[in-house]
């Protein structure tokens, strides 16, 4: 293990080794060579980043909003310093093309740019004269010390959904990143030990259930974000519930568009394969299912067979590739068991991305683009997330009967149409029951002035990530009432 690096937590502005009685190795996934080992840190570590926190806390609510965006400035310049040194490592961890790692990280930098708007974002309201000589006022305060549990498919962008948000509003944030991808962040959390932020301010706990447990279960931890599968989703937020915090837990999908007979094909085809199989499938807004309406089944279906055969398979740190691995053997295993599944189910096979070996990566997971056509709604793997590069191919006759297959789903992340018909887009954006809908496009991924949304099992909570919902989760309104009358009555 001494030739591998051990990764470090950093707590109370130090970077502290754990005393974990179990480390993990991270590996790349295109060639299987182990990157470093990573803790899983006990819940006492937890708890001792918890504790820097709530100390720092008082200090750090009472710094001037107009301060503390001063560190998001500077965080943002270094970000984009180092950009493509932490897109490389996002690639060398993750799998996902460099492009791909580039792009994620620029996302992410974004939210960093609108947290910088706190001192109008905060903005409180009032009103004079509610009463005679009485006054009403709006504050918004931070909520405390407040945590992040992330995954592995956006190491670098989903962390700085919350991080810069948190600390802007005045809280003390803790991170928990995913233990197959700690790399990312640990190199952020490198050029965040340069802002000269106080101590405690942010930490950053490696670690596995325990530590996410510990959280959870935290008495000074007031609020939890967290973003995975559905069934950890629901546990992370009913535990997170349970014992009094504030909770926003988005979870998994299973992602549709309908392609209408009017649509442009060659641009659609094109779009719907980016969805699909960019970042090889493993994202929270990767198309799995495509529904063809009417006439557009034959023409769709041919040009999206060539699009899934054509794709570039390989290393995502080779310049020509458009699809790298998936995270770990054992997801490459479930995919490939779930694509045989679909053709026991009564699917067609039509490209089977099955057993892949690219030449000079044969250690890597590679599952390459994989189409199954005539899929059965009520199938299982038309209800179950693959998290892979698999489309499904279903045929119906209207545009109601595909709006009805989608709001039929248990999962309402999100939803696109692809047409040349504006009442059909309204149609669709009205009554389709999903958080994020996109027309003519294929990942409806909202700026970082919007919302993240999802509903029904995609997302457990109330405020979302991003935008004015993040401000929301990250204070608590306090209303004021003051009387300060020119004479002194009881009378209102």
């Amino acid at each position: 293990m001494t030739q591998y690096r051990q990764l470090m937590n950093y707590i109370g502005g130090q970077w502290t080794h754990s005393r974990a009685a179990e480390y993990l190795p991270v590996r790349n996934p295109a060639t299987d060579e182990v990157l470093a080992h990573v803790p899983l840190s006990p819940a006492s570590e937890v708890d001792t980043a918890v504790q820097a926190a709530q100390a720092a806390f008082d200090g750090w609510r009472r710094t001037p909003p107009t301060e503390r965006i001063q560190y998001l400035f500077k965080l943002k310049r270094l970000l984009e310093e180092h950009s493509e040194e932490i897109a490389h490592l996002t690639t060398q961890e993750c799998g996902k093309t460099l492009a791909e790692a580039q792009g994620e990280l620029l996302r992410g930098i974004e939210n960093v740019e609108v947290a910088t708007g706190i001192p109008s974002l905060m903005m409180g309201y009032n009103l004079e004269d509610i009463a005679s000589g009485i006054d009403e006022h709006m504050f918004r305060q931070p909520v405390g010390v407040v945590a992040a549990i992330t995954p592995f498919n956006f190491p670098g962008m989903i962390p700085l959904w919350f991080l810069p948000y948190a600390i802007a509003c005045g809280n003390c944030f803790i991170l928990k990143p995913s233990e197959k991808v700690p790399l990312t962040m640990a190199r952020v959390f490198e050029l965040i030990d340069q802002l000269g932020l106080p101590t405690g301010v942010v930490s950053l706990v490696n670690g596995g259930k325990e530590a996410v447990d510990a959280l959870l279960d935290h008495s000074l931890v007031r609020a939890i974000s967290f973003v995975g599968s559905s069934p950890v989703a629901k546990y992370v937020y009913s535990r997170a519930a349970a014992n009094g915090k504030r909770a926003q837990c988005q979870g998994g999908a299973k992602n549709t568009v309908i392609v209408l007979p009017d649509a442009d094909m060659e641009m659609t085809t094109r779009i719907v394969a980016d969805s699909s199989f960019g970042c090889a499938g493993q994202r929270c807004l990767a198309t799995s299912v495509a529904i063809t309406v009417g006439e557009a089944r034959r023409e769709f279906r041919e040009r999206l067979v060539d699009a899934a055969a054509q794709r570039k398979v390989g290393s995502g740190l080779d310049s020509e590739i458009e699809m790298g691995p998936v995270i770990t053997p054992e997801s490459k295993q479930r995919i490939e068991s779930l694509i045989a599944k679909g053709a026991g189910e009564g699917a067609e096979l039509l490209v089977d991305g099955r057993n892949a070996q690219v030449k000079g990566y044969e250690r890597g997971y590679f599952v390459r683009p994989t189409l199954l056509d005539n899929l059965a709604p009520q199938s299982e793997l038309a209800r179950t997330e693959i998290f892979g590069p698999v489309l499904s191919l279903i045929h119906v006759q209207d545009i109601d009967a595909a709006i009805e297959l989608i709001n039929a789903s248990p999962f309402g992340n999100m939803a696109c149409l692809f047409t040349s018909s504006g009442a059909a887009a309204r149609k669709f954006r009205y009554e389709a029951r999903v958080g994020n809908i996109g027309i003519n496009v294929g990942v409806a991924a909202p700026m970082a002035f919007f919302p993240f949304t999802g509903w029904k099992d995609s997302f457990f909570g109330d405020m979302h990530a991003q935008g004015r919902d993040a401000i929301e989760f990250y204070t608590e309104k306090k209303v004021v009432v003051e009387r300060w009358p020119r004479e002194w009555s009881r009378k209102f």
